[in-house]
Protein backbone atom coordinates (compact mmCIF):
# COMPACT_ATOMS: atom_id res chain seq x y z
CA UNK A 1 0.00 0.00 0.00
CA UNK A 2 1.37 3.36 -1.22
CA UNK A 3 1.08 6.18 1.49
CA UNK A 4 3.06 9.27 0.06
CA UNK A 5 0.42 11.38 2.02
CA UNK A 6 -0.87 9.56 4.85
CA UNK A 7 -3.42 12.79 6.23
CA UNK A 8 -5.18 12.12 3.11
CA UNK A 9 -7.59 8.88 1.46
CA UNK A 10 -5.95 6.30 -0.23
CA UNK A 11 -8.68 3.82 -0.92
CA UNK A 12 -11.79 3.71 -3.29
CA UNK A 13 -14.16 1.27 -3.24
CA UNK A 14 -16.94 1.02 -5.67
CA UNK A 15 -20.15 -0.97 -5.79
CA UNK A 16 -21.27 -0.81 -9.19
CA UNK A 17 -24.41 -2.82 -10.62
CA UNK A 18 -26.84 -3.18 -13.76
CA UNK A 19 -26.93 0.68 -15.78
CA UNK A 20 -23.21 1.54 -14.05
CA UNK A 21 -21.27 0.39 -17.39
CA UNK A 22 -21.64 4.62 -18.96
CA UNK A 23 -20.29 5.68 -15.50
CA UNK A 24 -17.49 3.44 -14.61
CA UNK A 25 -15.86 4.64 -18.20
CA UNK A 26 -16.45 8.10 -17.95
CA UNK A 27 -14.73 7.91 -14.77
CA UNK A 28 -11.88 5.95 -15.57
CA UNK A 29 -11.44 7.62 -19.03
CA UNK A 30 -11.16 10.60 -16.92
CA UNK A 31 -9.04 9.94 -13.27
CA UNK A 32 -5.09 10.50 -13.53
CA UNK A 33 -2.41 8.03 -13.44
CA UNK A 34 -1.77 8.26 -9.89
CA UNK A 35 -5.01 8.52 -8.37
CA UNK A 36 -5.49 6.62 -5.41
CA UNK A 37 -6.47 2.80 -5.93
CA UNK A 38 -9.84 1.85 -6.61
CA UNK A 39 -11.07 -1.97 -5.77
CA UNK A 40 -14.31 -2.64 -8.38
CA UNK A 41 -16.84 -4.81 -7.54
CA UNK A 42 -19.97 -4.90 -10.46
CA UNK A 43 -22.62 -7.69 -10.25
CA UNK A 44 -21.38 -10.12 -12.95
CA UNK A 45 -22.48 -13.53 -11.18
CA UNK A 46 -20.17 -16.26 -13.29
CA UNK A 47 -20.15 -14.35 -16.46
CA UNK A 48 -16.85 -14.12 -18.57
CA UNK A 49 -15.48 -10.30 -17.63
CA UNK A 50 -13.91 -8.46 -19.56
CA UNK A 51 -14.18 -5.00 -17.53
CA UNK A 52 -10.45 -4.55 -17.02
CA UNK A 53 -9.75 -4.51 -20.49
CA UNK A 54 -12.52 -2.51 -20.88
CA UNK A 55 -11.40 0.25 -18.45
CA UNK A 56 -7.79 -0.18 -19.09
CA UNK A 57 -7.97 0.83 -22.35
CA UNK A 58 -9.94 3.38 -21.63
CA UNK A 59 -7.71 5.59 -19.19
CA UNK A 60 -4.50 6.19 -17.24
CA UNK A 61 -5.10 3.79 -14.20
CA UNK A 62 -3.76 0.10 -14.96
CA UNK A 63 -7.14 -2.05 -14.46
CA UNK A 64 -6.88 -6.09 -14.18
CA UNK A 65 -8.55 -8.53 -12.07
CA UNK A 66 -7.88 -8.95 -8.73
CA UNK A 67 -5.52 -12.17 -7.32
CA UNK A 68 -5.45 -13.13 -3.57
CA UNK A 69 -1.94 -11.64 -2.37
CA UNK A 70 -2.30 -8.61 -5.00
CA UNK A 71 -0.99 -5.30 -3.21
CA UNK A 72 -3.29 -2.24 -3.17
CA UNK A 73 -1.56 0.60 -5.07
CA UNK A 74 -2.08 3.81 -6.01
CA UNK A 75 -3.20 4.11 -9.63
CA UNK A 76 -4.51 0.26 -10.14
CA UNK A 77 -7.55 -0.75 -10.64
CA UNK A 78 -8.55 -3.96 -9.28
CA UNK A 79 -11.61 -5.55 -10.86
CA UNK A 80 -13.49 -8.51 -8.55
CA UNK A 81 -13.26 -11.73 -10.87
CA UNK A 82 -16.49 -13.32 -11.78
CA UNK A 83 -18.07 -15.61 -9.17
CA UNK A 84 -15.54 -14.93 -5.67
CA UNK A 85 -15.86 -12.21 -3.63
CA UNK A 86 -13.09 -9.75 -3.07
CA UNK A 87 -12.19 -8.84 0.52
CA UNK A 88 -9.27 -6.69 2.58
CA UNK A 89 -7.27 -8.88 4.51
CA UNK A 90 -3.91 -7.52 6.01
CA UNK A 91 -3.82 -4.47 3.81
CA UNK A 92 -3.99 -7.23 0.64
CA UNK A 93 -6.78 -8.67 -1.31
CA UNK A 94 -8.04 -11.65 -0.28
CA UNK A 95 -10.91 -13.68 -2.91
CA UNK A 96 -13.36 -16.42 -1.59
CA UNK A 97 -16.24 -18.19 -2.98
CA UNK A 98 -18.01 -17.74 -0.11
CA UNK A 99 -21.81 -17.55 0.05
CA UNK A 100 -24.00 -15.33 -1.66
CA UNK A 101 -24.62 -11.84 0.15
CA UNK A 102 -27.42 -10.17 -1.40
CA UNK A 103 -27.81 -12.62 -3.63
CA UNK A 104 -24.69 -11.95 -5.70
CA UNK A 105 -21.13 -12.91 -6.09
CA UNK A 106 -19.25 -10.80 -6.19
CA UNK A 107 -21.13 -8.85 -3.98
CA UNK A 108 -20.71 -5.07 -2.81
CA UNK A 109 -21.11 -5.32 1.26
CA UNK A 110 -18.43 -8.06 1.69
CA UNK A 111 -15.97 -5.73 0.08
CA UNK A 112 -16.87 -2.58 1.53
CA UNK A 113 -16.70 -4.32 5.28
CA UNK A 114 -13.68 -5.39 4.97
CA UNK A 115 -12.06 -2.44 3.40
CA UNK A 116 -13.14 -0.21 6.28
CA UNK A 117 -12.29 -2.70 9.18
CA UNK A 118 -9.23 -3.05 7.71
CA UNK A 119 -7.62 0.50 6.42
CA UNK A 120 -10.73 2.22 8.41
CA UNK A 121 -11.12 6.33 7.75
CA UNK A 122 -8.64 6.13 4.72
CA UNK A 123 -11.77 4.36 2.94
CA UNK A 124 -13.86 6.27 0.27
CA UNK A 125 -17.25 4.17 -0.72
CA UNK A 126 -19.28 4.86 -3.91
CA UNK A 127 -22.29 3.52 -4.52
CA UNK A 128 -23.78 3.30 -8.34
CA UNK A 129 -26.61 2.21 -10.30
CA UNK A 130 -28.13 -1.15 -9.37
CA UNK A 131 -30.92 -3.17 -8.45
CA UNK A 132 -31.66 -3.59 -4.70
CA UNK A 133 -30.07 -2.41 -1.78
CA UNK A 134 -26.41 -4.18 -1.99
CA UNK A 135 -23.63 -1.69 -0.62
CA UNK A 136 -26.19 -0.12 1.84
CA UNK A 137 -24.55 -1.97 4.60
CA UNK A 138 -21.20 -1.58 3.89
CA UNK A 139 -21.05 2.10 3.17
CA UNK A 140 -22.59 2.23 6.42
CA UNK A 141 -19.57 0.31 7.55
CA UNK A 142 -17.13 2.71 6.12
CA UNK A 143 -18.94 5.66 7.73
CA UNK A 144 -18.83 3.82 11.11
CA UNK A 145 -14.99 3.47 10.84
CA UNK A 146 -14.25 7.50 9.84
CA UNK A 147 -14.69 6.75 6.34
CA UNK A 148 -16.34 8.63 3.59
CA UNK A 149 -19.59 8.01 1.31
CA UNK A 150 -20.05 8.99 -2.10
CA UNK A 151 -23.80 8.25 -4.06
CA UNK A 152 -24.81 8.67 -7.55
CA UNK A 153 -28.02 10.44 -7.83
CA UNK A 154 -30.98 8.36 -8.36
CA UNK A 155 -32.58 10.70 -10.83
CA UNK A 156 -29.39 9.99 -12.71
CA UNK A 157 -29.02 6.14 -12.47
CA UNK A 158 -30.37 3.88 -14.71
CA UNK A 159 -31.45 1.85 -12.06
CA UNK A 160 -31.74 3.75 -9.36
CA UNK A 161 -32.36 1.31 -6.62
CA UNK A 162 -29.28 0.97 -4.73
CA UNK A 163 -28.56 4.81 -4.71
CA UNK A 164 -32.18 5.31 -3.35
CA UNK A 165 -31.06 2.80 -0.29
CA UNK A 166 -27.60 4.44 0.47
CA UNK A 167 -29.31 7.54 0.62
CA UNK A 168 -32.07 6.65 2.59
CA UNK A 169 -29.93 4.81 5.20
CA UNK A 170 -26.86 5.86 5.20
CA UNK A 171 -25.31 9.60 6.43
CA UNK A 172 -24.01 10.01 2.36
CA UNK A 173 -20.73 12.81 2.19
CA UNK A 174 -21.50 13.52 -1.93
CA UNK A 175 -24.52 12.56 -3.93
CA UNK A 176 -23.20 13.34 -7.13
CA UNK A 177 -24.25 12.55 -11.16
CA UNK A 178 -21.86 10.02 -13.09
CA UNK A 179 -20.34 13.13 -15.06
CA UNK A 180 -19.16 14.88 -11.84
CA UNK A 181 -17.99 11.38 -9.90
CA UNK A 182 -14.36 11.44 -11.07
CA UNK A 183 -14.25 15.52 -9.66
CA UNK A 184 -16.50 14.52 -6.80
CA UNK A 185 -13.68 11.88 -6.29
CA UNK A 186 -10.62 13.52 -6.49
CA UNK A 187 -11.95 16.48 -4.16
CA UNK A 188 -12.66 13.37 -1.66
CA UNK A 189 -9.48 11.69 -1.70
CA UNK A 190 -7.74 14.67 -0.54
CA UNK A 191 -10.21 15.39 2.35
CA UNK A 192 -7.79 15.10 5.69
CA UNK A 193 -8.68 12.20 8.07
CA UNK A 194 -10.01 14.55 11.47
CA UNK A 195 -10.30 11.36 13.44
CA UNK A 196 -9.63 7.48 13.23
CA UNK A 197 -12.60 5.89 15.44
CA UNK A 198 -11.77 2.40 16.55
CA UNK A 199 -13.94 -0.32 13.80
CA UNK A 200 -17.20 -0.64 15.86
CA UNK A 201 -17.57 -4.19 17.07
CA UNK A 202 -20.74 -5.15 14.58
CA UNK A 203 -18.34 -4.25 11.90
CA UNK A 204 -15.87 -6.48 13.18
CA UNK A 205 -17.50 -9.44 14.14
CA UNK A 206 -19.03 -9.51 11.17
CA UNK A 207 -16.19 -9.09 8.49
CA UNK A 208 -14.55 -11.93 10.82
CA UNK A 209 -17.80 -13.56 9.73
CA UNK A 210 -17.43 -13.44 6.00
CA UNK A 211 -13.47 -13.94 6.27
CA UNK A 212 -14.34 -17.26 7.49
CA UNK A 213 -12.88 -16.47 11.63
CA UNK A 214 -15.01 -17.81 14.18
CA UNK A 215 -17.77 -18.56 11.84
CA UNK A 216 -20.31 -20.33 13.69
CA UNK A 217 -23.38 -20.25 15.78
CA UNK A 218 -21.61 -18.04 18.36
CA UNK A 219 -20.13 -15.49 15.73
CA UNK A 220 -23.74 -14.80 15.10
CA UNK A 221 -24.86 -14.58 18.34
CA UNK A 222 -22.18 -11.62 18.89
CA UNK A 223 -24.19 -9.45 16.18
CA UNK A 224 -27.77 -10.48 15.87
CA UNK A 225 -30.44 -12.84 17.09
CA UNK A 226 -32.13 -16.10 15.64
CA UNK A 227 -35.39 -15.54 14.16
CA UNK A 228 -38.06 -18.19 12.59
CA UNK A 229 -37.55 -17.34 9.71
CA UNK A 230 -35.09 -20.31 7.17
CA UNK A 231 -32.05 -19.01 4.74
CA UNK A 232 -33.94 -19.69 1.72
CA UNK A 233 -30.57 -20.85 -0.07
CA UNK A 234 -29.77 -23.57 2.10
CA UNK A 235 -32.52 -23.99 4.78
CA UNK A 236 -30.74 -22.89 7.63
CA UNK A 237 -31.92 -20.50 10.63
CA UNK A 238 -31.66 -16.95 9.66
CA UNK A 239 -30.07 -14.26 12.42
CA UNK A 240 -31.94 -11.01 11.68
CA UNK A 241 -28.89 -8.63 11.93
CA UNK A 242 -29.69 -6.09 15.30
CA UNK A 243 -29.94 -2.67 14.61
CA UNK A 244 -29.60 -2.66 11.21
CA UNK A 245 -31.73 -0.57 8.69
CA UNK A 246 -32.72 -1.98 5.97
CA UNK A 247 -33.49 -5.20 8.06
CA UNK A 248 -30.69 -7.46 7.26
CA UNK A 249 -30.33 -11.53 8.36
CA UNK A 250 -27.52 -14.05 8.28
CA UNK A 251 -27.33 -17.89 8.14
CA UNK A 252 -24.95 -20.26 9.78
CA UNK A 253 -22.95 -20.73 6.71
CA UNK A 254 -22.94 -17.68 5.34
CA UNK A 255 -25.78 -16.62 3.04
CA UNK A 256 -26.33 -12.78 4.03
CA UNK A 257 -29.97 -11.13 2.78
CA UNK A 258 -31.52 -7.95 3.20
CA UNK A 259 -35.85 -7.79 3.89
CA UNK A 260 -35.55 -6.87 0.13
CA UNK A 261 -33.72 -9.49 -1.18
CA UNK A 262 -34.83 -12.05 1.23
CA UNK A 263 -38.53 -11.07 -0.30
CA UNK A 264 -37.02 -11.45 -3.91
CA UNK A 265 -35.61 -15.22 -2.65
CA UNK A 266 -38.57 -16.40 -1.40
CA UNK A 267 -41.02 -15.04 -4.04
CA UNK A 268 -38.67 -17.07 -6.79
CA UNK A 269 -39.14 -19.79 -4.47
CA UNK A 270 -42.27 -19.98 -3.84
CA UNK A 271 -43.20 -19.69 -7.84
CA UNK A 272 -41.25 -22.47 -8.46
CA UNK A 273 -42.87 -24.80 -5.53
CA UNK A 274 -46.28 -23.55 -7.48
CA UNK A 275 -45.12 -24.78 -10.17
CA UNK A 276 -43.20 -28.17 -9.52
CA UNK A 277 -46.56 -28.98 -7.04
CA UNK A 278 -48.57 -28.29 -10.45
CA UNK A 279 -46.76 -31.26 -12.09
CA UNK A 280 -47.02 -33.34 -9.53
CA UNK A 281 -50.66 -32.83 -9.40
CA UNK A 282 -50.96 -33.23 -13.45
CA UNK A 283 -48.93 -36.28 -13.34
CA UNK A 284 -50.91 -38.19 -10.79
CA UNK A 285 -54.45 -37.06 -12.54
CA UNK A 286 -52.96 -38.83 -15.76
CA UNK A 287 -52.02 -42.20 -13.59
CA UNK A 288 -55.61 -42.26 -12.30
CA UNK A 289 -56.77 -41.62 -15.52
CA UNK A 290 -54.65 -44.69 -16.71
CA UNK A 291 -55.93 -46.66 -13.53
CA UNK A 292 -59.89 -45.44 -14.77
CA UNK A 293 -59.45 -46.87 -18.45
CA UNK A 294 -57.46 -49.79 -16.97
CA UNK A 295 -60.44 -50.92 -14.67
CA UNK A 296 -62.72 -49.07 -15.43
CA UNK A 297 -65.45 -47.25 -13.27
CA UNK A 298 -67.48 -49.80 -11.89
CA UNK A 299 -68.07 -50.48 -7.84
CA UNK A 300 -66.16 -49.02 -4.83
CA UNK A 301 -63.04 -48.86 -6.37
CA UNK A 302 -63.85 -47.15 -9.88
CA UNK A 303 -66.15 -44.69 -7.50
CA UNK A 304 -62.94 -43.59 -5.20
CA UNK A 305 -60.68 -43.16 -8.23
CA UNK A 306 -63.66 -41.15 -10.03
CA UNK A 307 -63.65 -38.69 -6.88
CA UNK A 308 -59.59 -38.65 -6.33
CA UNK A 309 -59.46 -37.42 -10.19
CA UNK A 310 -62.05 -34.45 -9.18
CA UNK A 311 -60.15 -33.44 -6.31
CA UNK A 312 -57.05 -33.50 -8.15
CA UNK A 313 -58.46 -31.54 -10.86
CA UNK A 314 -59.79 -28.91 -8.55
CA UNK A 315 -56.30 -28.68 -7.20
CA UNK A 316 -54.69 -28.34 -10.23
CA UNK A 317 -57.67 -25.40 -11.11
CA UNK A 318 -56.74 -23.66 -7.81
CA UNK A 319 -52.98 -24.04 -8.55
CA UNK A 320 -53.41 -22.14 -11.89
CA UNK A 321 -55.41 -19.32 -10.15
CA UNK A 322 -52.87 -18.81 -7.62
CA UNK A 323 -50.20 -18.62 -10.74
CA UNK A 324 -52.22 -16.32 -12.48
CA UNK A 325 -52.24 -14.03 -9.90
CA UNK A 326 -48.95 -14.15 -9.53
CA UNK A 327 -48.90 -14.75 -6.10
CA UNK A 328 -45.12 -14.88 -5.20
Amino acid sequence: MQTNDPIHRDVVVIGASAGAMPVLTRLCATLPADFPAILLVRHIGAHVSVLPDLLAGLGRMCARHAATGDAILAGTILVAPPDQHMLVADSVIRLTRGAKENLARPAIDPLFRSAAACFGPRVVGVVLSGHLDDGTAGLQAIKACGGLAVVQDPADAQEPSMPRSALRHVAVDWTTTGEELAAVLQHAVRQPIVSAPAVPAAVRHENELIMDIGNDMGGLDAIGSTTRLSCPACGGVLWGIANSAPPRFRCHTGHSFTLDTLNLTQATHTDDTLWRALRSLQERQKVIRMLIELHGEAGDEGASRRRDEQRIATGIDQLRTLIDAGVA
